[in-house]
């Protein structure tokens, strides 16, 4: 199994971050040019659950939807979950993601945390090339969580 991860800090902290992300109402919102819409279409984000994103205009040349089945939650702190189907499915088997939020440690930095994306995949075939583009996205997209105000 391969695997590539990748992190941005926030300029929030990490339990914010984790709420905007299981949120399918406020994370429709951060930025729809990248994520049109999610919803969860089984279950209620707890292990076992579906969740479907459809991305928005800016990344759907790549991929233009992906359902994802939850595999693991660790509260307030990360979520794994497995591509079943979608764009990424066509290229990789498994492909599993694991997005973390980990708070800021350091003297005046608690209301900063680190939003980490990991992958482990396998492609189908040796000229399937490593989700770069997907990472991509995925840390271009939790830059936006700092830009974002809850109402």
């Amino acid at each position: 199994m391969r695997s590539m991860k990748g992190e941005v800090v926030l300029n929030i902290p990490a339990e914010k971050a984790w709420e905007m992300y299981r949120d399918n109402e406020v994370i429709s919102k951060i930025n729809p040019e990248m994520l049109a819409g999610a919803e969860y279409i089984q279950g209620d984000g707890s292990p076992g659950s579906l969740r479907l994103f459809k991305l928005g205009p800016a990344i759907s040349n790549y991929v233009k939807e992906s359902t994802e089945k939850i595999e693991k939650v660790e509260m307030g702190q990360s979520v794994t979950y497995r591509v079943i189907g979608g764009g990424l499915r066509r290229m990789y088997d498994p492909y599993r993601v694991t997005f973390s939020f980990i708070p800021v440690e350091e003297k005046q930095k608690n209301e900063m945390c680190i939003a980490e994306w990991k992958s482990e995949f396998e492609p189908l075939t040796p000229a399937t090339p490593p989700p770069l583009k997907a990472r991509d996205a995925a840390l271009g997209f939790l830059k936006w969580f700092d830009k974002f105000e809850l109402c």
